[in-house]
C-alpha cells in the first residue's frame, strides 16, 4: 500500500487588540479563535501563566488533548480488529512543560491515564495489550520529540 499525504488547514485570528496592538507587554490581550472550515470557534488564549484568559483554551492543553484524543482513536479502531468490545473510555491526561530564563521551553512529557471499561473479563488481557499497540499508531505521539506514557485502568462492564 502507498503513502498517503493529508492535509491539514486551520486559520488563528488575534482578538486581543485592546486598542493600542502591542504597544507594551501588557497592552494586549492573548484572546484568539481558532477556526476551520464547518467547524465550530474554538476560543484561544495564552495560559493564565502567560497572561492568558484561564477560560480559554491554551496552546499546552490543546497539545494534550490532541495527544489523548488519537491514543483514545487509535486504541478504539484497534480494539475492533482485536475482537475487544469497548464500552466506555476515559482519559485524564497530564502534561510537564519546563520553561527557561530565556522565555523558551518545551515539554518535557505527557502522560495519559485512560480508564477503558470492556464488555467481558475475557477481554482484559487483550485490552491492556492494545494500549501499547495504540501509542505506536498514534500519529500525533509519533510526532513530538518527548515521552508519552500511558498508564492504563482496564474495568469490565458490570464488575463490582
Amino acid at each position: 500500500m502507498a503513502d498517503k499525504s493529508h492535509h491539514y488547514e486551520v486559520a488563528v485570528r488575534w482578538t486581543g487588540n485592546t486598542g493600542s496592538g502591542t504597544a507594551g507587554y501588557r497592552a494586549y490581550e492573548r484572546s484568539h479563535d481558532i477556526t476551520a472550515e464547518g467547524r465550530p470557534t474554538l476560543p484561544g488564549s495564552a495560559d493564565a501563566a502567560f497572561r492568558g484568559d484561564p477560560a480559554r483554551w491554551n496552546p499546552e492543553d490543546l497539545l494534550v488533548a490532541a495527544l489523548s484524543e488519537c491514543h483514545m482513536l487509535s486504541y478504539l479502531a484497534l480494539s475492533v480488529a482485536a475482537g475487544v468490545n469497548v464500552v466506555a473510555y476515559t482519559d485524564t491526561a497530564t502534561g510537564t512543560m519546563v520553561t527557561h530564563r530565556d522565555s523558551s521551553g518545551e515539554f518535557t512529557e505527557v502522560t495519559l491515564h485512560p480508564v477503558v471499561t470492556v464488555a467481558e473479563a475475557g477481554m482484559v488481557g487483550a485490552a491492556a495489550e492494545l494500549h501499547e499497540r495504540a501509542h505506536r499508531a498514534c500519529f500525533i505521539a509519533r510526532s513530538v520529540n518527548f515521552p508519552v506514557r500511558h498508564e492504563p485502568e482496564i474495568r469490565v462492564a458490570g464488575a463490582a
